[in-house]
């Protein structure tokens, strides 16, 4: 096999992976986006969503920030060389990486350091299979750190919040797949989608559950059970109002697909592996011969395309009121801040993740002066041009609830009054930003060119040892949009929802598979 072609062939397929999402997925997007009522956060959310696709497409930049652990699954032909061909992987992710399509992600589990390119132990993942076909069917998935977060494992019998006891049985396996939507609540960026195994152990079942998220979306199961609790799911997860970013709504779940295998006697797992609605999913057929790609996989179908119109321009003011702020914000401004208030804000905002915010729990001073200021949840793509500047190539929020133990703390000690990120924050952030004068306010997650966009310029960058997703950049920003989901008056969004869908969880309690 000509190996500098196959190259090429796995560095176009992360470029389209990470870049473009697939016929299935978008049409699955467009689905929820017309069942949607005009006027509410989750269409708003859905407009950024849309519009974000269609700015990928566009600028042939990541649709989302967190391009994820790259995961492939590749069938070989007998005699082909898997170490060349990993090797050709390896060599294709790096150059990715270096053209701004991949962020890296690739950190080292005892030092925190990040190699740079993607590359390290365990990272990326490839998975081998030989089959007697004359071609190389190679496969990418690019799973986010957020929808990872709230993958979810249960061990039968087992007695589950909101929905009681889950038995070795269809109608236990029923009621983990369904509260495992409800724990996701809006962290893994949903409207999302879920791949499920049934059985195995505690690995394999793992295994099992992302391999479904492999299945076309259209996909119907072989297996007649499992297609009608495919179709269950899908049909009743939507009744629980979580919504699009978990703001409520009419779609909650998008797609669902279960595989089973067998089991040892004492063990019985349920495995789910949560995908966000930014579902990079693609594969291509390779001639062993030559290298090239034949063929693309999930692209059969209706071609979905989506307009330009910028949600600011759709009509929110039945739920929402919109208010812009010039930072540094005032705490007389935050405190006029109410739930379901839609911000925009004008000026500098600093980004600060895990690694900043351990950093600032302990540090004496900030890198700047943050009093007034506003911390954005995010580890941006970030390129450096030819005289050194830095440019902004994909800047979604990351999940929030990672810096719940740090944020009330910091944001009091150096005057912090606003954090963006996604998926809301717990009680002990919430009682700072009522002691304090704070705000929460959740972006779209995955819309990682909307925001970029917003961007205007970046006017530095501090604690670059913790590498570049880590770092504190700093961000000159126009009309950066998001929602209030905790206000500074002991109100959240997020307690709302998750306890209204407890409450419709319940209703599932009942045997539906005898």
């Amino acid at each position: 096999m000509n190996l500098e072609t196959f190259q090429q062939s796995m560095y176009t397929l992360i470029v389209e992976t990470s870049t473009n999402l697939p016929k299935d997925v978008r049409r699955a997007v467009k689905g929820a986006k017309e069942r949607e009522n005009a006027g509410t956060r989750a269409a708003m959310s859905l407009d950024t969503i849309t519009t974000n696709i269609k700015m990928a497409d566009d600028n042939i930049s990541p649709i989302c920030q967190d391009t994820g652990m790259p995961t492939f699954k590749v069938k070989t032909p007998v005699g082909a060389n898997q170490i060349h061909i990993q090797r050709a992987i390896y060599a294709a992710i790096e150059q990715a990486t270096k053209d701004g399509k991949l962020r890296p992600n690739s950190v080292d589990s005892l030092d925190g350091s990040n190699s740079g390119n993607n590359l390290g132990p365990g990272t990326p993942v490839i998975k081998f299979e030989q089959w007697e076909e004359d071609y190389i069917d190679a496969r990418l998935i690019l799973k986010g750190g957020g929808c990872e977060n709230k993958n979810i494992q249960y061990s039968l019998p087992t007695e589950l919040e909101g929905i009681g006891k889950a038995g070795r049985d269809l109608d236990g396996i029923r009621k983990c797949i369904m509260h495992s939507v409800y724990q996701a609540q809006g962290q893994g960026c949903s409207a999302g989608f879920i791949g499920v195994g049934i059985g195995g152990d505690r690995s394999s079942g793992y295994d099992l559950a992302k391999a479904q998220l492999f299945r076309g979306v259209d996909d119907v199961n072989e297996n007649e059970e499992l297609r009608q609790l495919e179709e269950y799911v899908l049909e009743h997860a939507n009744e629980l109002g979580i919504g699009t970013m978990g703001f409520g709504g009419e779609t909650t779940l998008l797609g669902c697909k279960i595989g089973v295998m067998n089991r040892l006697p004492a063990s019985f797992f349920v495995s789910v592996a949560y995908n966000c609605w930014a579902y990079r999913r693609l594969g291509v057929a390779v001639n062993v011969e030559t290298g090239e790609i034949n063929e693309w996989f999930y692209q059969d179908g209706e071609e979905v395309s989506f307009d330009s119109a910028q949600p600011e321009e759709q009509e929110v003011k039945s739920e929402s009121r919109l208010v812009t702020l010039q930072a540094p914000i005032t705490e007389e401004q935050i405190r006029d801040l109410k739930v379901g208030d839609v911000v925009q804000i004008n000026g500098m905002i600093y980004t600060g993740r895990d690694a900043i915010h351990k950093h600032l729990s302990t540090a004496d001073s900030a890198p700047v002066d943050l009093d007034g200021q506003v911390i954005y949840h995010c580890g941006p793509v970030m390129l450096k041009d030819e005289d050194g500047q830095w440019h902004v190539k994909a800047a979604g929020p990351t999940t929030s609830i990672r810096e719940e133990p740090y944020q009330g703390d910091i944001m009091k000690r150096f005057g912090i009054r606003a954090v963006i990120g996604k998926g809301g924050m717990g009680p002990k952030t919430l009682q700072a930003l009522g002691e304090h004068g704070g705000v929460y306010l959740n972006a779209i997650g995955g819309a990682a060119q909307y925001y970029a966009d917003c961007i205007k310029g970046v006017e530095g960058v501090d604690l670059m040892q913790f590498g570049i997703p880590e770092a504190m950049w700093h961000l000159r920003v126009e009309g950066f949009t998001a929602v209030v989901t905790m206000d500074s008056h002991g109100n959240s969004l997020h307690e709302e929802v998750d306890k209204t869908s407890l409450e419709k969880l319940a209703k599932f309690k009942e045997p539906v598979f005898a």
